[in-house]
């Protein structure tokens, strides 16, 4: 029983993962410009098709083509901020959400004419050998999952205290009016977060499609759990991101083994609902 739980826990702390850097991509956003940017669940796709084309059109090794696709993807989404929303010069929150559906499709569409709609799949990092830790079989890519996830975060909170871009961001989220006020840039920030942003969905594609299939709608539901998991944590709350997603990783992980897997997803749901009821601002919500 307990290597059940340990295996269960390992899966649930991997999917969590994810989930939290995508999380942290919708926080990003919404601090900076306090809106839902649904373009990141499509980050998440062109992470993996960006790393598909690197590996196998451009022949680069797995390190290089991790670093480009990431990096791709962060120049999409500066694209999209400077592009895409900018020019619509409105402040009404409602319509730039709705903006980002828009682009959402649209850049669906692209990586759909650009890859096509046939699945496609990634090699792990690493041979994809079992690692046994006491008892739990554990794949190699699903380690890499949790030390890359740590390391993201390390670097985004190094970014965000001791940079001052990072601290500028901060003041943004704090308090818009009075950053604006001392000169902050707001156009800069904002091509900031949203190039973050990107940058952490891209990394979740990336390191997530070896362990599931690559097309063009796979960031969809992985984006919709990734926001689920920024709403139980607190919306706009970092550290609530990070325990939202580990926290709905390992309810979803711990229900399929104990419950069944047909309903992992329904209990996740359900679970986040209750809490939503109980504490409507999320868990670490201010």
């Amino acid at each position: 029983m307990f290597q059940d739980l340990l295996q269960y826990t390992f899966s649930g702390m991997t999917s969590g993962a994810i989930y939290a850097l995508i999380a942290l991509g919708f926080c990003v956003v919404n601090n900076t410009m306090g809106i839902v940017n649904f373009v990141q669940v499509d980050f998440v796709t062109l992470g993996g098709m960006l790393m598909f084309s690197c590996l196998f059109s451009a022949g680069l090794p797995v390190v290089p083509g991790l670093l480009l696709a990431v990096a791709g993807v962060a120049v999409v989404a500066m694209i999209v901020e400077r592009l895409g929303l900018r020019p619509a010069r409105s402040d009404n929150h409602l319509v730039l959400i709705f903006l980002t559906v828009g682009i959402s499709i649209i850049l669906r569409g692209i990586i759909k004419l650009i890859w096509g709609k046939n699945r496609m799949a990634l090699p792990p990092l690493t041979p994809d050998q079992p690692i046994n830790i006491m008892g739990a079989s554990v794949l190699p890519q699903a380690l890499w999952i949790l030390l890359l996830t740590v390391i993201a975060i390390a670097l985004l909170t190094w970014f965000f205290y001791r940079t001052s871009l990072g601290l500028s961001m901060r003041a943004v989220a704090s308090n818009p009016t009075a950053a604006a006020v001392v000169g902050i840039p707001a156009g800069r920030v904002r091509l900031t977060s949203y190039a973050i942003a990107g940058a952490l969905g891209g990394l979740a594609g990336v390191l997530v499609t070896p362990i599931t299939t690559l097309n063009y709608d796979v960031g969809v539901l992985l984006g919709l759990k990734g926001f689920a998991a920024a709403i139980l944590g607190g919306f706009g709350s970092f550290p609530g991101a990070i325990f939202g997603g580990l926290g709905l990783g390992l309810l979803e992980s711990l229900s399929a083994g104990y419950v069944s897997s047909a309903y992992k997803d329904v209990v996740a749901f359900v679970v986040l609902l209750l809490v939503l009821f109980v504490r409507p601002k999320g868990l670490l919500g201010k």
